[in-house]
């Protein structure tokens, strides 16, 4: 590795890791950000999206599930991306008050180009690291994901 990072503030000093790991999602949520915006895209569109390209017509709770974020979140960014003509949602069959998310032609056709979108910032990310390297953070990121959804959890015998 060429470059040292900066030090963290004296307050980081005892969470470099974490500290580290804020740096990194702000500088790859920024360069996604600035991506984005060339398909008239706001970071987390593209997330609803690809759940909508693996499997179209979720509910609106499903889709939330999906990405992880909060209810007002995903209703807002489904109401612009409506207005943007990228989906319909329309009352569920089985439940009037859901509501069902479907692409339209025109969220269809961001397909390939978010596709695109994400090799391009892997490609990036990744260019000073060997296969192994990347296996192994990968590996830790998703240990240490896990970590922290499961430090509000209750552990085993607690109760």
């Amino acid at each position: 590795m060429t470059d040292s990072p900066a030090e963290p503030p004296s307050t980081a000093r005892d969470g470099r890791l974490s500290y580290a790991v804020f740096q990194l999602a702000r500088a790859h949520r920024g360069h996604a950000a600035t991506m984005l915006r060339g398909m008239n895209l706001h970071p987390g569109q593209e997330l609803l999206l690809m759940q909508l390209f693996d499997r179209d017509g979720q509910t609106q709770s499903e889709l939330q599930e999906g990405v992880g974020l909060d209810h007002s979140t995903v209703s807002k960014s489904l109401r612009r991306m409506q207005e943007a003509g990228l989906l319909t949602r329309e009352p569920a069959a089985h439940d009037r008050r859901a509501l069902v998310v479907r692409l339209t032609d025109a969220g269809r056709a961001l397909r390939a180009p978010i596709t695109d979108m994400w090799r391009t910032l892997e490609d990036i990310s990744v260019r000073e690291l060997t296969a192994e390297q990347i296996e192994t953070f990968t590996a830790y990121a998703h240990r240490i994901e896990r970590s922290i959804k499961d430090s509000g959890r209750p552990s085993p015998g607690d109760g």
